[in-house]
């Protein structure tokens, strides 16, 4: 159960700061798009994306994208970003994971994951022996019964990231 728990859980990746990842020893993270970064139906990076992985850069913070979509919406997602992806990933294998680790030239200990699904990217980077994995809220839920079912699934596992959470916030206080 344990590769099923995320690290942390944020309502969005803009509450995700720099400081919070080099605190924790990140050089590079590999992101998820959909419902990441930008609904299914937005195809360029947003302004608001773009400052956010400047934010990133400016602290010597790798980025790539991870993502199991196809090569042309993915491609064209990190065209407007000028990083590197890995479309078509098979998340929760590892094979988009191992690439973008070795395409930023770093190890799973100096990196985080972050994406909106507990059985891919949560999944995914403890697979592969990522460092952090982090959970977003979906940006928009998709509605189909896969989609529903598999956010089902999620909710147990998320009230133990919780229960988890309320233990050390004691030790902490």
């Amino acid at each position: 159960m344990a590769l099923l728990i995320p690290d942390y859980c944020f309502d969005t990746i803009y509450d995700i700061t720099p400081e919070l990842l080099r605190g924790n020893g990140i050089e590079a993270v590999i992101l998820d798009i959909d419902n990441t970064m930008v609904p299914y139906e937005t195809a360029e990076a947003t302004v608001e994306n773009l400052r956010w992985l400047e934010n990133l850069k400016k602290v010597g913070i790798k980025a790539a994208f991870v993502s199991n979509n196809h090569r042309e919406r993915v491609e064209k997602y990190a065209e407007s970003t000028g990083l590197s992806a890995y479309p078509d990933s098979g998340k929760p294998l590892r094979k988009g994971i191992t690439a973008a680790i070795s395409g930023m030239e770093t190890t799973p200990d100096k990196a985080a994951i972050i994406g909106d699904q507990i059985f891919t990217d949560v999944l995914a980077g403890n697979i592969a022996g990522i460092r952090i994995t982090i959970l977003v809220k979906p940006i928009k839920d998709k509605r189909d019964p896969l989609c529903r079912f598999k956010r089902l699934l999620e909710k147990p596992l998320l009230a133990v990231y919780r229960k988890r959470e309320k233990r050390r916030e004691k030790r902490k206080g």
